[in-house]
């Protein structure tokens, strides 16, 4: 039997839980039980969710766990030192620690993601990356795994990581018959974007939003520094400085992850040839188009793809 521990605490939220119905999908799916589910809290008894919503938990003792899963929460979540205690000597005899949304804000209290890649909810990645500087923020993730730990964006993405967690332990077509009793179109791979480029830049003026609007609708086009100074009306010089002003990015960068996620859609879709793909999103080649989704996704297209179907 595979043990999973929920781990709440005041506050929590309450869509995080939504999770667990993934496992107790699995045990229909295989038609035996596999999984073991509880929710626990480091001293038990009742516990209040952000949405006014009250859970029963059990403590957390010393009883041992295949899996452990710590809830996010309403705000910035603190770690108390005897669950920071808790979770690094679960380390040694628990095969997957997880956190869903800034429930990865207590890995870190713990010490669990030191050096270690991770993400969270992307309004709160930055903060993540801001406090704890020796953890490698994947912002642009639904999940990330890094060994034994387990880290995914916010609200319903620990869904798609719970599905993944599934997959690892019996395979895709286990966790697509529960993706489909759950009734989800499919389960989001890890390196699927948390939001639009588009909405991560936000430049503040007309201009450089026109530039990009630009770049999204040509992206066969070269799309040089001067054709897109041309679309925001300003000389190249005048133009590359406002956009890192604005966007904190050179516009080539922008572009490459305007190219990258174009293409991301088309693969998922699964109706043309990586080939097709590159000319149509600008990279010229696929090995042009591989350099720059192992840059900006960590993985190649060929792995988009296959999660997708």
């Amino acid at each position: 039997m595979h043990k999973v521990g929920f781990i709440v605490y005041p506050t929590f939220q309450l869509v995080c839980l939504a999770a667990s119905s993934v496992f107790e999908v699995a045990d229909r799916v295989l038609e035996t039980p596999h999984y073991e589910v509880s929710i626990r809290s480091e001293a038990g008894g009742t516990i209040r969710g952000s949405a006014a919503v009250s859970v029963q938990s059990e403590p957390l003792g010393n009883e041992y766990f295949d899996s452990i899963i710590v809830c996010g929460g309403e705000a910035l979540p603190e770690a108390s030192a005897g669950l920071a205690a808790y979770l690094r000597g679960a380390v040694a005899s628990t095969s997957r620690i997880a956190a869903i949304c800034t429930g990865a804000f207590i890995l870190a209290q713990a010490g669990l993601l030191a050096n270690r890649r991770a993400t969270t909810h992307w309004m709160m990645a930055a903060e993540l990356e801001r406090r704890y500087p020796d953890v490698h923020v994947e912002a642009d993730r639904i999940f990330v795994q890094d060994g034994q730990i387990w880290t995914s964006a916010g609200m319903s993405a620990g869904i798609d990581m719970a599905l993944a967690m599934v997959e690892y332990d019996h395979g895709i077509e286990v966790a697509r018959s529960v993706a489909r009793q759950l009734v989800l179109y499919h389960r989001r791979a890890g390196g699927q974007s948390q939001y639009s480029t588009l909405l991560e830049l936000s430049p503040k003026s007309d201009r450089i939003q026109n530039a990009l609007s630009y770049a999204r609708a040509n992206l066969k086009n070269a799309l040089s520094l001067d054709e897109l100074a041309e679309a925001a009306r300003l000389s190249s010089r005048q133009f590359s400085r406002a956009f890192r002003d604005e966007t904190g990015q050179t516009p080539a960068k922008a572009v490459e992850r305007l190219r990258v996620e174009a293409a991301r859609q088309m693969l998922e879709q699964g109706r043309h040839t990586i080939e097709t793909i590159a000319y149509e999103t600008g990279f010229a080649d696929r090995e042009r188009m591989r350099r720059a989704f192992l840059r900006t996704l960590g993985q190649p297209p060929q792995t988009v793809r296959r999660n997708a179907t």
